[in-house]
């Protein structure tokens, strides 16, 4: 039964650090196996699942990219992860590798307990989790953009329960972690690269392998196939949440902006960081309809740092539109950022 199990790659990082590039990239060069793929994203618009979905790869179809919006993955297991296992599981062709994105919230820690359910434990296996980092950001000495607006934030708000859940989510997600993906080291010298990587060795409890990459591109020999089971380590990773049954989301906000169809993208970039700047958004992403382009605008932006290109065509019988997923921090003004945006 063990050789029989599918393995599972677990993905995780926090907000805008590169995981859907990432998992694009392998999908694009995975070759002769034949992939699936579970999407869990906070908010309820599928802006990562239609990334992938885009990708048009033959051993990877649009049915085998199954999307969770319900909520964070690891507090809603038994409502959304197994039966989203079952239907992958159900595809022909089997697959013969599962990719598991989670959304920058999510701690992985209880999400690798469910694979000793017993529904789950003898169909498939934890290969490895790879935990996606923001190099630039961890460069300055942050793991999301602004963290002193964040953090003045964070001291004025009374209702929030940990010290700092930014860092609290991103101290859980290393210290489960296989591996550690650094990403965007294009935008790094060897100095910046060397402060990036001891802010992740800092939380590292045991030897972790640190990969750079640029613009998600890493082989999948080096990402596939490592066969750990990290399943039955698991309860010797300590992380902040030890003890909980489990986790609240509390500490964010998420909602979505829709907008007319715009006329510059760089219009609109220009909208985004100035509304993430002033109203400290952690994560901003979407499309939009541009005016007079038969191309949909994907819209990606971390912080105060945005970028937007056109991912395919509009099909014909898709409702064209300018949707856009706001994240951040418990207490975000919603009016003033609509406003901003809509200016």
């Amino acid at each position: 039964m063990t050789l029989n199990r599918i393995p599972c790659t677990i993905v995780t990082g926090f907000l805008g650090a590169g995981k859907t590039t990432l998992i694009r990239h392998l999908l694009e060069q995975a070759g002769e196996r034949r992939l699936a793929v579970i999407v869990n994203e906070f908010g309820d618009i599928g802006i990562d699942g239609e990334i992938l979905k885009s990708c048009g790869i033959e051993n990877c179809p649009e049915g085998n990219i199954v999307e969770l919006a319900n909520g964070c993955i690891c507090c809603t297991v038994a409502d959304d992860f197994v039966p989203a296992l079952d239907r992958i599981l159900a595809l022909e062709p089997k697959v013969d590798h599962i990719l598991i994105e989670t959304s920058g919230l999510a701690l992985p820690k209880p999400l690798v307990q469910a694979f000793h359910w017993p529904a789950i434990k003898g169909r498939v296996t934890v290969d490895s989790v790879v935990a996606v980092v923001d190099g630039p950001a961890l460069a300055e000495g942050r793991v999301a953009e602004d963290m002193e607006a964040l953090s003045a934030q964070r001291a004025a708000d009374e209702t929030l329960d940990h010290d700092d859940p930014v860092e609290e989510v991103f101290e859980d997600q290393i210290a489960c972690a296989d591996m550690i993906i650094l990403s965007k080291a294009d935008l790094l010298d060897d100095a910046a690269r060397l402060r990036a990587e001891a802010r992740v060795t800092e939380h590292l409890p045991r030897a972790t392998k640190i990969v750079a990459s640029i613009n998600g591109k890493v082989d999948p020999g080096i990402l596939l196939g490592h066969g750990i089971g990290t399943e039955e380590d698991i309860e010797n990773r300590k992380t902040h949440h030890d003890g909980e049954l489990d986790h609240e989301h509390d500490d964010f906000d998420s909602f979505i902006v829709e907008l007319p169809t715009i006329g510059k993208p760089e219009e609109l970039a220009r909208k985004v960081a100035a509304a993430a700047e002033a109203e400290n958004v952690l994560r901003l992403k979407g499309f939009a309809e541009v005016e007079g382009k038969p191309m949909r605008l994907l819209v990606q932006a971390v912080g105060n740092r945005v970028s937007h290109y056109y991912d395919r065509a509009w099909a014909a019988d898709e409702k064209r539109g300018t949707r856009l997923v706001v994240i951040g921090l418990k207490g975000l003004d919603r009016p003033a950022i609509e406003r901003i945006l809509a200016a």
